[in-house]
């Protein structure tokens, strides 16, 4: 991820169909892309073997969510878990290409649901996250 010298404040802001969260930048009011390299925002790997923990309310779209590294992960010692804030349920995992780059400051929240699929928007520490608009 690249880091400037300012803090990166997000609002999330509700989609129209009501799948999830479009991000804009609160500073200067433009819509942030999820491609900004400021940010991830990943889908989440191996969420059809835990569709139960994904369609869990503790997932939607706005939630903090936990980043949990696994470094005795014997398949990945990169691996970073995706669970829920209060790490009583497990989503699946960051994209292992992704995992490899993160340095385990980082936050993260729900971003998108879409069938058993999840998004999630992985930011630096310090970035400030708005709550949604409603």
């Amino acid at each position: 991820m690249v880091v400037s010298g300012e803090r990166l404040r997000l609002w999330l802001e509700r989609d129209r169909r009501g799948a999830g969260y479009h991000l804009r930048d609160a500073a200067t009011n433009e819509p942030v892309s999820w491609e900004d390299p400021r940010i991830r925002v990943v889908p989440v790997a191996g969420v059809s073997f835990r569709p139960e923990a994904v369609a869990d309310a503790s997932f939607d779209p706005g939630k903090r969510l936990a980043l949990v590294p696994e470094p005795d992960n014997e398949h990945d010692p990169n691996a970073v878990a995706v669970w829920n804030l209060e790490r009583t349920l497990q989503a699946g995992y960051v994209p292992r290409d992704v995992a490899a780059e993160l340095d385990g400051s980082e936050q993260a929240v729900s971003l998108w649901r879409a069938g058993e699929g999840l998004r999630v928007l992985i930011a630096p520490r310090e970035a400030w996250i708005g709550r949604p608009r409603r």
